[in-house]
């Protein structure tokens, strides 16, 4: 694996490196691994995600060697460079149609997808949900018996190849039509109300105590938030932008499984 991950770092600072069968042999071989899930993007190391940045720099590669060719799945007919993955009964994995997931990602054994989309490069855990119209993207990394409502939005990234994917951690119950980009990490157990929308910059901030915990890039582990505003000044005056709002804890009497109204409804929050 150091002797791949030499190949890719060199080829990335000469590109015409490409062009050797060794290299290209490597860049493959990277995709087929995070296809099979035995690399990821990024991984857990005790309470930290390391992220492999020569992964992602392979991934982009294999767009570059890779050639646009016609794929044809009974009377639909793509046009792509990326094949789609495929073999879903032996993998153990529920595909709905028009789900699809294309190669370099990997699907846990336990995983349904509704038709929604899961991109290259990223992992999605055993047990997990990707419901209708749900979108994971490239790199991004989501644990077990997770559920990604209706119409959700992971965001994917590759470059900046430093930047950080997103982080789903297991138990997550994300609200239909959240949107989470830019890397943000959402802790273990968190439930995110529908149309919360976090980005890098988004505050987020806890209003379950006296005086409010301010947060950006990071969801606490158990966090229940629902969507809110906050006020900003402009040259204009002051206008509120939104933010999101942690309302409490999930408690540990809800069940990991539960619902998201299940586990709003402790704190008289309805979606």
């Amino acid at each position: 694996m150091k002797n791949i991950q030499k190949l890719i770092d060199f080829a990335w600072e000469d590109r015409s490196l490409l062009k050797n069968i060794e290299t290209i042999a490597a860049v493959e071989k990277v995709i087929e691994l995070l296809d099979c899930g035995e690399q990821r993007v990024a991984q857990q190391k005790g309470n930290e995600w390391i992220i492999n940045d020569w992964v992602k720099k392979a991934i982009i590669m294999y767009f570059i060697i890779r050639k646009m060719e016609t794929m044809e799945v009974g009377m639909f007919e793509f046009h792509d460079k990326i094949p789609l993955k495929h073999n879903y009964a032996k993998l153990g994995v529920r595909v709905v149609p028009h789900a699809i997931a294309r190669y370099g990602s990997f699907l846990s054994p336990g995983v349904i997808m509704m038709p929604s989309y899961v991109n290259i490069g990223a992992f999605v855990g055993s047990g997990t949900m990707v419901d209708t119209w749900a979108t994971v993207g490239s790199c991004a990394q989501i644990g077990k018996d997770v559920h990604l409502s209706g119409g959700v939005g992971i965001g994917g990234v590759l470059e900046p190849i430093q930047a950080a994917p997103v982080i789903i951690e297991d138990n997550c119950f994300i609200g239909s039509r959240s949107i989470v980009v830019e890397g943000v990490y959402v802790g273990k157990e968190a439930v995110l109300g529908a149309n919360v929308v976090i980005t890098k910059s988004t505050r987020i901030i806890d209003v379950s105590a006296d005086k409010p915990v301010e947060y950006k890039g990071i969801v606490p582990p158990r966090s229940v938030v629902i969507p809110g505003t906050t006020t900003k000044s402009f040259p204009a005056g002051d206008y509120q932008v939104p933010c999101a709002l942690i309302i409490g804890t999930r408690k540990e009497t809800t069940n990991k499984k539960t619902s998201l109204n299940d586990a709003l409804r402790d704190y008289n929050v309805s979606v």
